[in-house]
């Protein structure tokens, strides 16, 4: 599913060079929940970026689906993130102005736009939010603000699901049940790779994968 060989990712900043990777070399099966940990600025988010296609490696190739991802223009990128790839943030990234509804359409290809929606409000009634799809995000609860990113994420059925911190603004409950969402997809045969600081996350995974200074330190089997 996921084959990253030799990756290296910097960033040119007013400071100078920022190595975010270095060398970074890894394998992800088909339906396998990986977990990354390591403290921040080790390079689990921009390995999230380089794996759905937000960015481009400098350096070394990164093969995804079959898809050697770091030699695609921005706009095959694009699609290959519709067809393959769901994000699932800490910050959620909601539209302050849109309804739950169409901030889960937001996802949808323009040519199945109303196809989805009838998937939409099904993502979101398995999600308890049936009652809630006219509301705006800030009517809702930081939970319910996951659970609709979760959605959003789910809409065009990815085979790689992408989840970068999503518990660090939960509490224990909803965190539980985010987790539990997560545990669903995989059941289902989706690929989970989750960016986390959180044990309890982590736990979850068949494998944990741990980064320092841009670097794998060591790959070691979820308990």
């Amino acid at each position: 599913m996921i084959e990253l060989i030799g990756v290296s990712k910097v960033y040119r900043t007013s400071h100078g060079d920022v190595r975010a990777l270095d060398e970074v070399t890894l394998s992800i099966q088909e339906g396998e929940f990986v977990a990354l940990k390591g403290h921040s600025g080790s390079g689990k988010s921009t390995l999230l970026a380089l794996l759905g296609g937000l960015a481009v490696p400098n350096t070394g190739s990164i093969s995804v689906a079959g898809r050697d991802v770091g030699k695609l223009s921005s706009s095959e990128r694009a699609r290959f993130r519709e067809e393959n790839v769901g994000f699932v943030f800490q910050m959620f990234h909601l539209l302050p102005y849109l309804s739950v509804l169409d901030n889960v359409l937001v996802a949808a290809p323009a040519a199945s736009r109303s196809t989805s929606r009838d998937y939409a409000k099904q993502l979101l009634s398995g999600f308890g939010m049936d009652e809630r799809i006219t509301h705006r995000p800030s009517q809702l609860s930081a939970g319910e603000r996951q659970r609709v990113a979760m959605a959003r994420a789910l809409l065009n059925r990815p085979k790689l699901l992408l989840a970068d911190e999503p518990t660090g603004n939960l509490d224990e409950k909803n965190a539980e049940a985010l987790l539990d969402f997560l545990g669903g997809f995989h059941r289902e045969g989706g690929t989970i790779v989750l960016a986390t600081h959180d044990d309890r996350a982590a736990e979850r995974a068949d494998r944990i994968i741990e980064l320092a200074s841009g670097k794998v330190t060591s790959p070691v089997a979820a308990a």
